[in-house]
């Protein structure tokens, strides 16, 4: 299955939204399809390219647009100076002359080249140079334009809206004066005589008709899109303006028929004003909507502009700026103080610090060096520095932020499904109502069962009330409710560092009770070292001479350089037994990936000890590893692995426990089969560890550790950091099972003593559990737990399997992330709330129910108001998420959430 990002363009509601993902969920080959009408952006799984091209046509065909994304390979460059058919095709002539031009064809209308070339063998510079030495201007132009497209397009609709708008509302506000002012009794405001109702009246209703006329072409979509999806049956929000305000003029144009007829008192039955205003209000509040949408993706854009526009590369040994677009990698490109890193590589020369907060969301610069890498849009703050281009374009780890961000602001959390549920069937609903609402009342009113207000004819009572119902209603507060607020939450996590992969994982982090994090690299620094090297001893404390076979020998004569002939062979400096043992173990663990072993490997070398040629090498996973130097068969690793070889530690058991006791972790060392001593390791605890386990009890929830250290070392590692539950000695393929076992545990009660009858005999409840890991080994956990938490300087395998990702190694960040999802979920509950509030109780006043106990009959203009700011406010509460605060950033108590 494949994954694709489709931008779309049409959409005005809920409703349309539902429609494309039914279309296209209908589709041979689609597995699965999402739209964010926030985004307007359609996420679907599909299995191949054919299905990809019916998607497209589904959606093209049912009434919306499917905005292309331009290709990495192709470009469009503006060029000046043409003036014939001769030109263009000069230009054209000399672009497919050139090396590396796949096709270029010049559309001479435009004044474009639009050019399909290969980055390997030619840059966009050299496309540029031919059409100069054409003759020609070669204009300036964004090939990553993806961005700013986006952006200029999102302008350029709120440009039109807020036009639109003016027109109507320049339009709209005389047509309210003169439909209103010569009702008004209580005092007299200035009245053009010539319009004066009771005197001219036929002359009165066509100056409000040709007031209408240009606020009806202003809303014009409203009906072209309302109308048509009316005739393919599924009725979105433009579909109920479009009916009630056509009604409206029809009804209008009947009453200027009669008033032209003699009818006189037809002048009293014009809603032409009721149309203008309704249309004028409901275009403020779309550029409102549109506004407020522009900057629930603010976060993305900041992202999108950190990339810089040009890099300086090193070619034939010069220095030359070319625009980022055309850096290939392997360039080797210069950095200068204060300027940003133009895009992924190796460090190669200099040293510098450099500020990777857009990317960590840590503020203090990081130290590089040669074999450093670097990061695209981070900033240089001192050293001059050369790096090799590796990475480009969208494979940065910038751009994979955004696509990650992008993706999550796509993705639908469980609780929108019952938005969407509603949403699918609200317009159909709502239009019954309006004409069953319009219809009983007209009967009502027509017997003579109701008393009507004065001078408000059956027809136009029932007709003001079909039209209140179909103005209120408003699909587009539900449509908002919930992705929204996804967009704003997964664009501030991103500013902390902190990258949820959706809405599912962003509203299943608030519900955790228990959260287990990996010790090493997690809660400690992951850089383990060599604090203690014991020989096993004799009865009275000199070292046993059994303990090390020949310890009085040399390293062996194979780990010395071999000498040339007539040359007298090296002798090495005699080993005391300690650095002997030391260095056998760091020999076998030579071939070790694990921390530990790294960690006496790194040991051993910076001692100066030369490390034993080994000839068998084997990993016993989760255990330690054995080895064979020189005819010695050496096992180093835990009491378990030494347990299974039958292995004795009881001379050895002291110091084992007093090593563990105090936090460190004892490797045992096997020679022969026998026990011949202990390196001991430790890893220091992360500075951000406890406060955040701190933070994780104020919040309720329970935290754990699990590790493959034993009992005693992982004990005094969670006595520090304050950890409730130890699991220990646990083996990496076991640790997806220990995380099973928390989940199928259940809850417990806070308090115990509130437990009931009835909640003693109910079944326990599902516990949630969140894992926090860094490692390959973590990856089945972190797939196990219901939120898979990664440190982000873990490996990309942790980062692949987990929901979220912290790209600081800081651990105060999980309960941020937690905090986060809480706040998003409380909104999304008051957005749903007041969206589902409004129209169950804005559609029943519309409908006539206050007026049928004696209050007030809604009048349709003020329907069209409510409906606006309802999406408005939805909108607006969704933005309050941008002022939420990171846990590092405040420790005022009130901005936790509790469980």
């Amino acid at each position: 299955m494949q994954n694709e990002t489709l931008s779309l363009g049409g959409m005005t509601c809920a409703a349309c939204a539902g429609r494309i993902e039914k279309t296209v969920r209908k589709i041979q080959g689609v597995s699965a399809a999402s739209v964010n009408l926030a985004s307007e952006k359609l996420f679907v799984e599909y299995a191949d390219a054919q299905t990809l091209t019916s998607i497209k046509d589904a959606v093209v065909k049912i009434g919306y647009q499917v905005l292309d994304k331009p290709h990495g390979s192709a470009v469009t460059i503006p060029i000046g100076g043409m003036t014939c058919a001769a030109c263009s095709a000069r230009v054209e002539k000399a672009l497919n002359k050139l090396e590396g031009i796949e096709t270029a064809t010049v559309n001479l209308a435009t004044e474009k080249a639009t050019v399909l070339y290969n980055p390997q063998v030619i840059r966009i510079s050299a496309i540029k140079e031919a059409i100069e030495k054409a003759g020609y201007k070669a204009l300036d132009f964004s090939k990553n334009g993806a961005v700013d497209e986006d952006k200029l397009r999102k302008e350029k609709e709120i440009r039109v809206l807020w036009t639109k708008f003016i027109v109507a509302a320049s339009f709209g506000l005389p047509l309210l004066y003169i439909a209103m002012v010569p009702m008004i009794k209580v005092f007299t405001l200035p009245f053009p005589k010539a319009l004066a109702p009771m005197n001219f009246p036929l002359l009165y209703a066509l100056a409000e008709l040709l007031l209408v006329i240009p606020i009806i072409i202003a809303g014009n979509r409203f009906y072209t899109v309302g109308f048509k999806n009316l005739l393919h049956r599924s009725p979105n929000m433009d579909s109920l303006i479009a009916i009630g305000t056509t009604a409206a003029v029809l009804y209008s144009l009947y009453n200027v028929w009669q008033i032209a007829g003699g009818n006189f008192k037809a002048v009293d039955a014009l809603y032409f004003e009721t149309a203008g205003v309704i249309i004028a209000l409901i275009l403020l509040g779309k550029s409102l909507e549109a506004v407020s949408k522009g900057r629930t993706s603010e976060a993305i854009k900041k992202l999108m502009g950190l990339a810089p526009k040009t890099a300086i590369i090193i070619e034939n040994g010069a220095e030359k700026e070319i625009p980022i677009d055309e850096v290939i990698p392997g360039d080797s490109i210069v950095v200068k103080p204060g300027t940003k890193i133009p895009v992924d590589g190796v460090v190669t020369e200099g040293h510098t610090a450099i500020d990777e907060s857009m990317l960590t969301g840590e503020s203090m610069p990081v130290d590089k060096k040669a074999g450093d890498k670097v990061y695209a849009a981070t900033i240089n703050s001192n050293g001059v520095i050369r790096f090799r281009a590796e990475k480009i374009g969208s494979d940065t780890a910038l751009a994979q932020i955004i696509k990650l961000v992008e993706d999550a602001q796509g993705s639908k959390a469980p609780i929108a499904q019952m938005a969407d549920i509603v949403s699918g069937y609200f317009v159909p609903i709502v239009c019954l109502i309006a004409l069953v609402a319009g219809v009983v009342w007209f009967a009502a009113a027509s017997a003579g069962l109701v008393a009507l207000p004065p001078g408000k004819p059956a027809l136009e009572f029932a007709l003001t009330i079909f039209i209140s119902v179909l103005v209120i209603a408003c699909p587009c507060a539900l449509g908002l409710a919930t992705p929204t607020a996804i967009m704003v939450a997964t664009g501030k996590g991103a500013e902390n560092g902190i990258l949820i992969k959706g809405g599912e994982a962003l509203e299943t982090t608030h519900k955790i009770r228990t959260i287990v994090f990996d010790k090493t690299g997690t809660i400690t620094e992951g850089k383990p070292k060599v604090t203690d090297v014991i020989v096993l001893k004799g009865k009275k404390g000199e070292v046993a001479a059994t303990s090390l076979p020949n310890p009085s020998l040399q390293p062996p004569a194979a780990s010395f350089a071999t000498p040339s002939a007539g040359d007298t062979p090296a002798t090495p400096p005699p080993l005391s037994p300690k650095d002997y043992l030391f260095c056998l173990a760091a020999s076998a663990e030579k071939g070790s990936e694990h921390p530990l072993g790294q960690a006496i490997v790194q040991g051993a070398e910076e001692q100066g000890l030369e490390l034993f040629r080994v000839s068998h090498f084997e990993a016993l996973t989760g255990r330690g590893i054995e080895a064979e130097i020189n005819g010695i068969k050496a096992l180093v690793g835990n009491r378990k692995l030494m347990d299974e070889r039958g292995i004795d530690l009881a001379e050895l058991e002291a110091d084992s426990d007093r090593l563990a006791g105090e936090g460190k972790t004892p490797m045992y060392a096997a020679l022969d089969g026998k026990i011949a001593g202990i390196v001991a390791v430790a890893d220091v605890v992360k500075p951000s560890s406890k406060a955040a386990i701190e933070t994780l009890h104020k919040m309720g929830i329970e935290v754990a550790m699990i590790t493959g250290d034993n009992k005693k070392t992982a004990a005094a590692i969670a006595k520090q950091v304050g950890i409730d539950r130890v699991l220990s000695e646990v083996l990496p393929q076991d640790k997806s099972a220990e995380v099973k076992k928390l989940q199928e545990a259940g809850t417990e009660p806070l308090r115990r003593e509130k437990r009931t009858l009835f909640s003693q005999a109910t079944k326990r409840p599902r516990r949630f559990v969140a894992m926090v890991g860094d490692g390959i080994n973590d990856a089945p956990a972190l797939v196990q737990a219901d939120i898979g938490i990664a440190i982000g300087s873990g490996t990309d395998v942790a980062m692949e399997s987990a929901d979220i990702v912290l790209m600081r190694s800081d651990l105060s960040d999980v309960p941020t992330a937690i905090n986060l999802s809480k706040r998003t979920i409380r909104t999304i509950k008051q957005n749903l709330f007041w969206a589902f509030g409004y129209n169950v109780l804005g559609i029943p006043i519309a409908a006539g129910l206050l007026y049928l106990f004696g209050g007030p009959l809604l009048n349709p203009i003020f329907a069209a108001a409510a409906m606006s700011m309802s999406s408005v406010s939805v909108l607006t509460n969704a933005l309050r998420l941008k002022r939420f605060k990171a846990v590092r950033e405040t420790s005022r108590p009130e901005t936790l959430e509790t469980a």
